[in-house]
């Protein structure tokens, strides 16, 4: 787990409180989100910041420090999840010339969305993830949320000041909005226990959905557009059902679990797995053993 933030502020905001002091106070607000590491990005022409902390996972040296800025120059990331893909991606890279300073997933889909543009990467992405994108040169912000929405993103749009966060937190750290609840949402709380999406408890504020790619232009208005939608999935699988024997189905999920274990075992630190009691709990360590000679590490709450 990791977090992020950041800001535009436009014009109207005026330079009564540096945009750095800003950041700095949003960042506090998610520290417990990344132990490992932080790191603040700003353009104080363009009055944007980029705020990361950082739970580090898979390339512990600086080399995975973010926020990280691209080869050429043009782009800044920010960056929460894992991309277990990025070992297949790489290569794509490498034979463009790019040489890598790390090894971390994060550099690999940053050069990934210079080289070929954010669609074609996304669609090469699996993982987990809320990724803040800055082009420098269009002066644009790309949010992008993977296609479950495992990892949260909040964004709001009040005049031209733009805010995101991993948590609600971190946007009420910024002095030029005043929460209000929404009592739309509240209400919806009191019947459902939760609010629905792309609501918050906050009027203005949103959910930035799963599958979900948001573009800010600088001084513009957001556009959503999905990458990918549960609901298109079920209705492809339900006009096309697999007609395999039970023992070929059988086959097929063993290897898709296997596959999905193993990618979630590249890290450099310890893995373990939590046991819940059930049938799913129990089935990651199974594969992850059998995927390892090593012992597994399982925990679980008494």
């Amino acid at each position: 787990m990791c977090g992020i933030a950041g800001f535009i502020a436009g014009r109207s905001q005026g330079a009564a409180r540096p945009i750095a002091d800003i950041a700095a106070a949003m960042s506090e607000t998610v520290r417990h989100r990344g132990p490992d590491d932080d790191g603040i990005w700003t353009d104080p022409e363009a009055g944007i910041s980029l705020i990361h902390r950082r739970l580090s996972v898979v390339d512990l040296s600086p080399a995975g420090h973010q926020p990280m800025i691209s080869s050429d120059g043009r782009y800044v990331i920010i960056y929460n999840g894992e991309v277990y893909s990025h070992e297949e991606i790489r290569p794509s890279l490498t034979a463009r010339g790019i040489r890598f300073r790390g090894h971390s997933d994060t550099e690999v889909i940053l050069e990934s969305f210079a080289a070929f543009g954010v669609e074609a990467t996304l669609r090469r992405m699996i993982g987990m993830f809320t990724i803040a994108l800055w082009d420098r040169r269009e002066r644009t912000l790309t949010l992008m949320r993977d296609r479950l929405g495992i990892k949260p993103l909040y964004w709001a749009k009040f005049g031209d000041l733009f805010l995101f966060g991993s948590e609600l937190k971190a946007l009420r750290a910024h002095p030029g909005w005043t929460p209000r609840v929404d009592r739309n949402a509240a209400a919806s709380f009191m019947r459902l226990n939760y609010v629905t999406a792309p609501h918050t408890i906050y009027e203005g504020v949103h959910k930035l959905e799963p599958g979900t790619v948001l573009t800010v232009p600088w001084g513009g208005e957001p556009k959503l557009e999905r990458f990918w939608d549960a609901r298109q999935v079920a209705r492809a699988g339900l006009a096309n059902p697999n007609r395999g024997s039970d023992r070929e189905l059988t086959d097929e999920l063993e290897m898709l679990l296997t596959d999905a274990v193993r990618r979630r075992m590249i890290a450099d630190v310890p893995l373990g797995a939590f046991l819940s009691g059930g049938i799913d709990s129990s089935t990651v360590p199974a594969v992850m053993k059998a995927a390892n000679a090593e012992p597994v590490l399982t925990f679980t709450i008494g």
